[in-house]
C-alpha cells in the first residue's frame, strides 16, 4: 500500500467534509445564503488548492521518512515557496469569477508556515507509526490527535479568513464584505471543532 498516498486521500477527505459542512451552515444564515452564489466558487477553489498544498507537505514527510531524517526548517521553507505557484494558478481560475483578489502574504505567510510545519510533524509520525506496522494511536494518542488536528484546521481558518478580507465582491454585496468575512470565520471555527472531534472519534473507533 502506498502510505504517503493514502495518508493525502484521507487528508483530501477531511477537508471535502470541512468544506461541505461549511457550505451547508452558510446556507442557513441569511446575510450569508445571499452572497452564497459569489462564495461558492470562491470556497471550491480554495479547497482544490489547500489540498494540493497538504499533498505537498505529504509527500515531503513520506520523502524524509524515506531518507531516515525528519523534516526540518528548510523543507517548511521549501514547501511555502511552492504553494506560490498554486496561489497564481488559483488567482487566474479565479479571474474567470465576479470576484477580485489579491493575497495579502504579509499575513498569511506567517501563518501557513506555521501550518506546513505542524502537518510535516504530524504526517511524519503518522507514516512512521504506519510504516512499521503500527497503528495511528502509536503516532498520536487519541486526545493528542484531535488537538493537532483542530489547530491545523484552526490555522486554515484563520489563513482562510485573511484571504477573504482581500476579496472584492460585486456591487451588490460588497457593503457587507466585512459581515460576511466574520461570519465566515465563525462558521468555519465551528466546523472545525466538531470536524476534529468527528474524524478523531472514527479513526480511534476503528483502530486506524
Amino acid at each position: 500500500m502506498d502510505r504517503v498516498a493514502a495518508l493525502a486521500a484521507l487528508d483530501r477527505r477531511m477537508l471535502e467534509a470541512f468544506s461541505r459542512r461549511t457550505i451547508d451552515k452558510l446556507r442557513a444564515a441569511l446575510p450569508l445564503r445571499l452572497a452564497l452564489p459569489h462564495l461558492e466558487p470562491f470556497i471550491a477553489l480554495n479547497l482544490a488548492k489547500e489540498i494540493r498544498k497538504d499533498a505537498l507537505v505529504i509527500r515531503e514527510a513520506g520523502d524524509a521518512l524515506a531518507k531516515g531524517v525528519p523534516p526540518g526548517p528548510e523543507a517548511a521553507r521549501r514547501i511555502l515557496e511552492a504553494t506560490k505557484q498554486i496561489d497564481r494558478e488559483f488567482l487566474r481560475q479565479v479571474g474567470k469569477f465576479p470576484v477580485r483578489i489579491e493575497i495579502p502574504y504579509e499575513r498569511i505567510a506567517p501563518l501557513r508556515l506555521q501550518r506546513i510545519e505542524g502537518g510535516l510533524d504530524a504526517a511524519y509520525r503518522i507514516l512512521q507509526a504506519w510504516g512499521t506496522g503500527g497503528r495511528l494511536r502509536g503516532a498520536f494518542p487519541r486526545d493528542q490527535f484531535e488537538r493537532r488536528l483542530l489547530e491545523l484546521l484552526r490555522l486554515y481558518v484563520a489563513e482562510t479568513s485573511a484571504l477573504s478580507h482581500s476579496v472584492r465582491l460585486p456591487a451588490l454585496v460588497a457593503p457587507v464584505r466585512d459581515l460576511l468575512g466574520q461570519r465566515l470565520r465563525n462558521v468555519m471555527s465551528d466546523v472545525a471543532r466538531s470536524l476534529a472531534g468527528d474524524i478523531a472519534a472514527a479513526l480511534y473507533r476503528r483502530r486506524a
